[in-house]
């Protein structure tokens, strides 16, 4: 019976070895063991191609996946779970000693290392051989909008799908292939301070060498001027970007339609201010009527998708930015192009992507930013505007700036090179000319300072607040210097921490409750000065006819047109919040009824891009914070087609801060002139004017406190 149950469980033990090799043939482990050994095969051979490379990092996944899998695995007993893990072992015991042999692949080990579709799909068979479905691969997120627009915000209108449909299959333009940039003599060297300083430093005038003008097929009735004809027929000679910085009034628009027209760059971008959107419109109508355009409004439903020239608002690109960036524009022109200097702001970033889009599919596309006023505070303010045109990027000059760098032969360390960088920047395509030089029929203009005196409770109000503020300076001038901690010790004034307490003081924009910033200060200064300058633009209206009324806030606009209203003049309105064509037709009216004597603007709304030359005289309610948005307003008036010496009034609040910041505007004045026009002109800081200003106040409160003391 012994030998009986001794056979018996003899003739077991082959069938349960056969069982237990059986489940070693079941699962992953053998294929992942096969695979293992085929790559062990490979690199000992020196035989390393991508598939073994795929084939790599497809069984170290499954290892690691299995492992986590064994682990969490409850069904298994202890003694199961360590022989399926001791198997795994092994396979990574080779996995191992193969990425000894050749260590590059070890980068596929990585956790973070990328998948391609190759390794996916071996991935699925490896586990289809397992015996495993594999799961669904999960639905791809959508990419992030590059520029952070929401999803909610995007459009594209039906006439723009309309046309992507009629023409699916729009190609890249790879006629003109960038050279290779091998290595540079200036490749080590900071280059964008130093062209920026070249500007700063002066020159010649800012205008590259233009041809002269060709004939050319104009509409009935138009003619161009010859600066105007020279920009055109270089565009028809093959220049492809330009900074056109022409002064105000001589007719850029014009230019950058023909310009268009000249260099075949169709479909066309215009980017422009909201307030000169319609007048876009009706130019390129004007000078190009063989070529459809289209404005956008809104999420731009009733747009023209297969129109030539598209012409959209700043403040409505983020809605439109994405199909834009696959329209196939041959050309773009930004209006205006200062509003994109503060490259953090979204409009900036809007700009300079579809640039960027534009510049990818068209080798030679069109590039122009137009503005007559491109520094506001800083020479840095070109920055921006050079980079929409593909000279530099936000570190370096591109390719093209840089090979004319290369040709100079020198460095920043030598003293000849900030002359011939300004003049290789100038030939990528600035253009400035100014009314003097080019349309000398243009009539002169001044500005005219007029003082008044702020009477009643509110001027007495308004100098107690000043002197509050000042007050306020001077407490913390002396609180700084009474537990300053570096030692240093000023015989007098410090000027340099004057300096730091004004910008401490700006930097402060709030209200505080024992005085008010020189921001609200300066605005209770233009209320007070409102009727006052109404009253002084109803008599000018009498006696000289038209008159430009510009006013920075609200409030002061509404008391101007209550003034008028009283001396029963009759008046128009452009402000910010007027839709297009109701603007569009106030201005209409100003131009042409004779009977419509003054026009109330505000200086934000208006100051840029309206013809207002039916006038000859302007007045100035309220101070700007920069030269160039106060010399804006006066080129509504100072263009082409004027025929009268323009005049524009300038409303100054005697024995306050808006005597300070009219000398500071004018002090400033002189940066353009230099950078642009080779003005030998002396300029100051280029800090804003706010700061400036209270610089000016807190130096002279020590000074007066100090000859008090004397």
């Amino acid at each position: 019976m012994a030998r009986r149950g001794q056979r018996q469980n003899g003739a077991r033990r082959p069938a349960a070895r056969q069982r237990a090799r059986a489940l070693d043939n079941e699962g992953i482990i053998p294929v992942l063991a096969r695979a293992v050994r085929e790559v062990e095969t490979a690199v000992q051979r020196g035989r390393v191609d991508g598939s073994t490379r795929t084939k790599f990092q497809v069984v170290a996944l499954l290892v690691r996946e299995e492992r986590q899998r064994l682990k969490a695995d409850t069904e298994l007993t202890e003694s199961q779970r360590g022989e399926e893990l001791k198997r795994l072992d092994g396979i990574a015991t080779i996995l191992a000693k193969t990425a000894a042999r050749d260590t590059s692949m070890l980068a596929l080990l990585a956790e973070d290392a990328t998948m391609s579709d190759a390794a996916r799909e071996l991935k699925n068979e490896m586990l289809r051989a397992a015996g495993s479905e594999p799961e669904p691969e999960p639905e791809p997120e959508p990419e992030p909008d590059p520029l952070g627009v929401p999803a909610t915000r995007r459009v594209v209108p039906v006439s723009v799908r309309q046309r992507q449909l009629s023409n699916p299959f729009l190609v890249p333009d790879f006629t003109v292939v960038p050279r290779y940039d091998g290595p540079r003599r200036l490749a080590s060297w900071e280059l964008l301070g130093p062209l920026f300083r070249s500007f700063e430093q002066g020159g010649a005038s800012s205008s590259m060498t233009l041809p002269d003008p060709q004939p050319m097929r104009l509409p009935p009735g138009l003619e161009l001027m010859k600066h105007q004809g020279e920009l055109v027929a270089s565009a028809a000679d093959g220049h492809r970007t330009y900074l056109l910085a022409d002064e105000p009034g001589l007719g850029k628009t014009a230019q950058a339609l023909l310009a268009a027209r000249a260099a075949e760059a169709y479909p066309l971008l215009v980017v422009v201010p909201n307030v000169v959107k319609t007048n876009w419109a009706r130019e390129a109508a004007l000078w190009t009527p063989e070529r459809a355009v289209t404005v956008i409004h809104g999420d731009g439903h009733d747009i023209d998708g297969f129109a030539d020239i598209v012409v959209v608002n700043y403040e409505i690109l983020d809605r439109h930015v994405g199909w834009m960036s696959d329209h196939g524009f041959r050309g773009m022109v930004v209006d205006e192009a200062h509003f994109i200097k503060n490259k953090g702001s979204q409009r900036s970033q809007h700009v300079l992507h579809l640039s960027e889009k534009i510049r990818a599919r068209a080798a030679r596309p069109l590039l122009m930013a137009l503005t007559g006023t491109p520094l506001i505070n800083d020479i840095e303010d070109f920055q921006a505007i050079w980079e929409f045109l593909g000279w530099i990027d936000d570190k370096k000059p591109r390719r093209e700036l840089m090979d004319k760098l290369e040709e100079t032969g020198l460095t920043p360390a030598d003293p000849a090179f900030y002359p011939a960088a300004r003049a290789r920047v100038i030939e990528m395509g600035i253009v400035r000319r100014r009314k003097v030089d080019v349309a000398a029929d243009i009539p002169a203009r001044r500005v005219a300072d007029l003082p008044v005196e702020l009477e009643g409770e509110m001027g007495r109000s308004i100098r107690a607040a000043e002197r509050e503020l000042a007050r306020r300076l001077v407490e913390r001038y002396d609180t700084a210097l009474a537990t300053r901690t570096s030692g240093k010790v000023v015989d007098g004034i410090d000027h340099e921490l004057v300096r730091r307490v004004a910008t401490w003081e700006r930097e402060d924009t709030t209200t505080t409750s024992t005085g008010e910033n020189v921001f609200g200060m300066m605005r209770r200064i233009g209320q007070a000065k409102a009727g006052l300058a109404a009253d002084y633009t109803a008599q000018l209206a009498r006696n000289v006819g038209k008159v430009v009324f510009f006013a920075k806030h609200v409030d002061v606009m509404d008391v101007a047109e209550e003034t008028f209203e009283r001396r029963g003049l009759k008046y128009s309105s452009i402000r910010g919040d007027q839709t297009p064509r109701t603007r569009q037709k106030n201005i209409d009216v100003f131009v042409n009824d004779p009977e419509v004597a003054v026009v109330v603007c505000s200086l934000t709304a208006a100051g840029v891009g309206l013809n207002l030359q039916v006038a000859s005289n302007l007045v100035l309610a309220e101070l700007s914070w920069t030269d160039a948005e106060q010399t804006q307003a006066i080129d509504r008036i100072h263009r082409i087609g004027q025929d009268t010496p323009v005049t524009a009034w300038r409303i100054i609040a005697s024995q306050t801060v808006d005597t300070k910041i009219a000398e500071l505007i004018d002090s400033k004045a002189g940066l353009a002139a230099r950078a642009l026009d080779g003005s030998d002109e002396e300029i100051g800081s280029s800090a804003d004017i706010q700061l400036e200003a209270l610089v000016a106040m807190l130096t002279e409160a020590l000074e007066e406190r100090e000859a008090a003391a004397a």
